[in-house]
């Protein structure tokens, strides 16, 4: 088992990353109360709910089941969280326990941010995306049919165990798409990662052990490293955003239903790194490397037919807006971003419609 610490002075927390895991020597040392409630989805309640259970038998645990997917992370949704724990009369010490996906540990971040003010919760996320990207740094929320992630809060939880086992389990095309927040960390900030990642993609895409482990250990380390400098996204921490705001106006424009998270964001670093030698900051040579790294993930490059001038409406709601301005994350090389509004909006121009023609 490997530790990293996310250094919040008196909110630090560890990630545990590893094999079994899923013990209760692990886990209660981060639980202060009595109360414990597990929240889960029906794909992952029959896989892993009744080993949870076990592992809390010395606590008064409590479990809820809802709907898998990201048409379901919705404020309706979190209330069905508020509904069990103001049923159980569960006191200020309870703690949440996430055990899923990145919908799951959205929504039970800030179920727990928001029931009487905030109690604790434990990460335990069973795909490679949330093990990689969302469940660390306490980004928690749900989405509106307006715009995704627009309402949410920081909230950070007590500890992240993210148990190698529970991917043994993952579909490929959930494995595929946490693939892109990986890759992700190489693009913005990790050159030699990317690197690695050249050479190691077969073995990945194949789920061996080693370079599960060293993919998912790099990726934390790097995210811990840059929510401990900037836990709230004043600056720094918007880079994690490379490929978001394209992805997440295509996830909003198809309802979050035909496509994943991780696959819209491969689409979205794809035209950011288009966008990026249009400002004349990467080359096309180092833009055909982002595609076929992509490729080689069995990710997608284009994104869905979306008319260019409503491509710009729904990028338009954005969390990295200020002031009504639209802020991107580019590429300046590769394995250095930057988040800026100072671009010029031909270059996204006719970013938008090379990829309306070209889809």
């Amino acid at each position: 088992m490997r530790t990293l610490n996310v250094d919040l002075g008196a909110r630090s927390y560890p990630i545990y990353i590893g094999t079994g895991l899923l013990r209760a020597d692990l886990i209660a040392p981060h639980i202060p109360g009595r109360h414990v409630l597990i929240v889960t989805n029906d794909s992952i309640a029959p896989l892993y709910l009744e080993r949870a259970q076990a592992m809390l038998s010395g606590f008064d645990t409590a479990s809820l089941v809802l709907p898998d997917g990201e048409r379901h992370k919705t404020l309706e949704t979190v209330s069905r969280i508020y509904d069990v724990l103001l049923q159980r009369r569960m006191d200020r010490q309870t703690t949440l326990i996430a055990l899923g996906g990145g919908v799951i540990g959205d929504m039970v971040g800030f179920a727990a941010a928001t029931y009487q003010r905030g109690v604790h919760f434990i990460q335990i996320p069973t795909t490679l995306l949330a093990q990689v990207d969302s469940s660390v740094g306490g980004k928690t929320g749900v989405n509106h049919p307006l715009g995704k992630n627009m309402i949410g809060a920081f909230y950070q939880p007590r500890a992240v165990l993210a148990d190698m086992d529970t991917l043994t389990t993952l579909p490929p095309r959930e494995l595929r798409a946490g693939l892109a927040e990986v890759i992700k960390y190489g693009l913005i900030m990790d050159a030699e990662f990317l690197d690695w990642l050249e050479g190691h993609m077969p073995q990945l895409l194949a789920m061996e052990h080693d370079a599960l482990a060293v993919a998912v250990e790099r990726s934390c380390r790097n995210k811990a490293a840059v929510v401990g400098r900037d836990e709230r996204e004043a600056g720094e921490r918007a880079l994690l955003n490379l490929g978001h705001t394209f992805g997440h106006a295509m996830e909003t424009a198809t309802g979050y239903e035909s496509w994943l998270h991780g696959e819209a964001v491969a689409a979205g670093m794809h035209m950011a790194a288009y966008m990026s030698q249009e400002l004349g900051w990467l080359s096309a040579a180092e833009v055909e490397r982002v595609r076929q790294l992509l490729l080689a993930a069995e990710l997608p490059v284009r994104p869905p037919a979306i008319a260019p001038e409503r491509f710009r409406e729904l990028m338009a709601v954005d969390k990295k807006a200020l002031a009504g301005r639209l802020r991107l994350v580019l590429l300046k090389a590769l394995g250095r971003a930057v988040v800026t509004a100072e671009f010029d909006d031909a270059a996204l121009t006719r970013t938008l419609q090379h990829f309306a023609s070209a889809g």
